[in-house]
């Protein structure tokens, strides 16, 4: 028999199977509350466990005492009562499996390919900016890559592939590819997309988690949109900071964007910001209470972002919306993923 799980300071239950994820449990019934990884890496699904009890997969049991538990990993052993951050109606867009061709190969940096894809004529899979698409492979197994396209171009898409040593797609698969090469993929998967509020927001990203957010500018771009945005883009090196010239660019012409370049590696030259990129954002930027957060990219940022403003810069947990890139596959070495985006 299935459990009840109550979602506080509301009319909402849903019901969940002894081994069923509370997180996946919400979605069978049409919800959706904050996550990432799904894996348990990022801590952005922990949620406020009042009553009840849960086995949260590698930490054991949990109950109101422990005060919260991680939805991804929670399987219920009574009736629940939990207070997620935010808990809103899923939005379900149908999914489409098809087979793409490969339009094109860009490196723009030596550890960063480009990869464009076109599908069949005339058919078009509908997403929202930031979410992901499943790259499914000739073995079935699948990695997960953030869209760095606008949505409104859904008759193709942009990846953002970091290669990391050893990494499946991105170093065995990848390498073999060529234009027009067939290519198949899942979409769309994720709820990291932004939402529509009068705030204003701060775009956070490491490395390739620039995919998503580049998705998010230019889609407010095309529909001519100019809610205040800010990105914070942070890369070891200039290098590694594959496309700065094109947010830079962005800056220069739109009156509601700013972009702010930090370096944690940096070489003599470099003029600009340095140091971690979440800590850029808590020195311009000490109260952050009326704005809303997207990170995207280094589980260990977006786990340190979301501490420190919510604890120390008042940014309420549900105006933060994150996708977490962690490893894929069951051992390492393997591509780095965000289960709702790219590596």
């Amino acid at each position: 028999m299935p459990f009840t799980v109550r979602v506080a300071d509301s009319e909402i239950t849903f019901p969940c199977e002894p081994r069923e994820f509370v997180l996946d449990a919400a979605e069978r019934s049409g919800y959706s509350m904050p996550s990432s990884c799904r894996k348990g890496a990022c801590n952005t699904c922990e949620a406020g466990l009042l009553a009840g009890e849960v086995e949260q997969r590698g930490r054991g049991r949990r109950t109101a005492r422990d005060g919260s538990a991680l939805m991804c990993r929670s399987r219920p052993r009574t009736d629940l009562t939990i207070r997620p951050k935010r808990f809103e109606r899923l939005d379900v867009v149908r999914r489409k499996t098809i087979t793409t061709r490969i339009f094109r190969l860009a490196r723009p940096a030596p550890d960063v390919t480009l990869l464009a894809l076109r599908f069949p004529i005339g058919l078009r899979a509908p997403f929202k900016a930031g979410q992901y698409l499943q790259v499914i492979m000739e073995d079935g197994d699948r990695r997960n890559f953030s869209m760095a396209n606008a949505a409104r171009d859904n008759d193709g898409a942009e990846l953002h592939i970091r290669h990391v040593p050893g990494g499946k797609f991105s170093i065995s698969t990848l390498s073999k590819l060529s234009v027009g090469d067939p290519l198949a993929i899942e979409i769309p998967y994720g709820d990291f997309y932004l939402r529509d509020s009068a705030r204003p927001v701060i775009l956070l990203a490491s490395g390739t988690g620039f995919a998503s957010i580049k998705s998010i500018i230019e889609t407010a771009i095309l529909a001519d949109k100019c809610r205040p945005m800010h990105l914070y883009w942070g890369a070891r090196t200039r290098e590694d900071m594959y496309l700065s010239e094109l947010p830079a660019r962005w800056a220069e012409r739109l009156p509601w964007f700013s972009f702010t370049p930090v370096l944690s590696e940096p070489n003599s030259s470099w003029t600009g910001r340095t140091g971690l990129v979440h800590d850029a954002v808590r020195a311009d930027q000490s109260d952050l209470s009326e704005t809303d957060v997207y990170a995207c990219g280094n589980p260990l940022m977006v786990s340190a972002a979301q501490g420190d403003f919510t604890q120390s810069h008042g940014l309420p947990d549900a105006q933060f919306f994150a996708d977490a890139f962690v490893e894929s596959g069951p051992s390492a070495p393997r591509d780095l993923q965000p289960m709702t985006a790219s590596s």
